[in-house]
């Protein structure tokens, strides 16, 4: 009987030891748990549920804690920004849904799936328009540029209130793309967006319009052998594990788009509402400076682990962007003549 009781005792304790390590395990896995607020936000009167599919290591999505902890103490605890990154609210289709008819208040989508909720909003995609820092920071700046692209979706209740980046938008491959003729042999991961659809379709490219979630084991397995994406995620998500070279192109400026759900904001008091929008235009401008930055640390740590970088050249970069022409009359149609003549003939100039 003795025997059985230390037995006993013996198991309850493992049972225990092992349950507690399995709960320290968790919390130490947990990708979120140094970005948890400190502050009780429980008591808050008001809460703005904001989405974003990114990883807050990414100075664009990083930018929705500071926002967060910003307004809490501007508003003296009464709006709490309850930010959830990683998809944690879904995919960003299912999560334009959810804003379009107010189940969230606030997304920062991806440019990519921005041109989903309005053709205004593709404008920012097209290669070789917004395509550095520079040109971004001159379309921000100017009111004719930024306010029809800050009103694009009000039809949809949804204001874009400002724009953070993710670096610029270049080939991660499994084989090495110095030309036009390499880049011919591999399949593209592009994203589910009308707009670069449009455009590989010009260039002549293969590609596999595939989610996001389905990328690592796509790139793992052969499914794809290229990535559209820039130096700061594709080396923050460890997609440069597997595809190990890099050519910038430089064709655009990925974008996070800060989507507010018009209805939600407009019954926000007054004061809270200039708080919010303030610290999301302040936090921004912020954010966009730290990007430059991280994407040449990035690029950096990118290479001392391995990966190699390369340049089309100048004759094959016209190439691209003279074959891009024929989408430009396209989407320019759709985005409106006007104005997206306006947006390359003040950022060329």
């Amino acid at each position: 009987m003795q025997i059985f009781k230390s037995g006993l005792l013996v198991v309850l304790f493992s049972t225990i030891v092992i349950a507690s390590t399995a709960v320290v395990a968790g919390a130490q896995d947990d990708p979120l748990a140094s970005w948890q607020p400190k502050f009780d936000p429980s008591k808050a009167e008001y809460k703005y549920l904001l989405s974003c599919v990114g990883h807050p290591a990414i100075e664009g999505v990083g930018v929705g804690y500071r926002i967060r902890d910003k307004v809490w103490e501007k508003s003296g605890g009464r709006l709490f920004v309850d930010f959830r990154p990683l998809s944690l609210l879904g995919g960003e289709k299912d999560v334009i849904r959810k804003l379009k008819i107010g189940a969230i208040q606030g997304m920062m989508s991806s440019s990519v799936a921005a041109a989903n909720i309005s053709d205004t909003l593709g404008v920012v995609n097209l290669p070789y328009v917004v395509d550095t820092f520079e040109k971004l920071d001159r379309f921000r700046s100017a009111p004719e540029l930024w306010q029809p692209f800050r009103d694009a979706a009000l039809d949809d209740n949804i204001i874009v209130t400002d724009i953070t980046g993710y670096g610029s938008y270049g080939w991660a491959t499994n084989t090495p793309v110095r030309t036009l003729e390499e880049a011919k042999t591999i399949n593209f991961r592009i994203a589910q967006a009308p707009v670069n659809l449009d455009f590989y379709k010009a260039w002549g490219l293969k590609f596999t319009v595939m989610p996001w979630p389905d990328v690592p084991q796509a790139l793992q397995t052969g499914v794809i052998t290229g990535l559209d994406h820039t130096p700061i995620v594709c080396n923050i998500s460890n997609k440069f594990t597997v595809a190990k070279n890099y050519t910038q192109l430089d064709y655009a400026q990925g974008l996070y788009i800060h989507l507010i759900n018009t209805r939600w904001l407009n019954k926000l008091p007054e004061d809270l509402r200039k708080i919010l929008l303030d610290t999301i235009e302040e936090e921004s401008a912020v954010a966009r400076s730290l990007t430059r930055k991280q994407q040449a640390d990035q690029i950096q740590a990118a290479k001392d682990s391995g990966v190699t970088f390369y340049r089309l050249s100048e004759e094959e970069k016209a190439e691209l962007i003279n074959k891009a022409k024929s989408m430009y009359d396209k989407w320019g149609e759709k985005i409106g003549a006007g104005y997206f003549q306006k947006v390359q003939s003040m950022l060329e100039n």
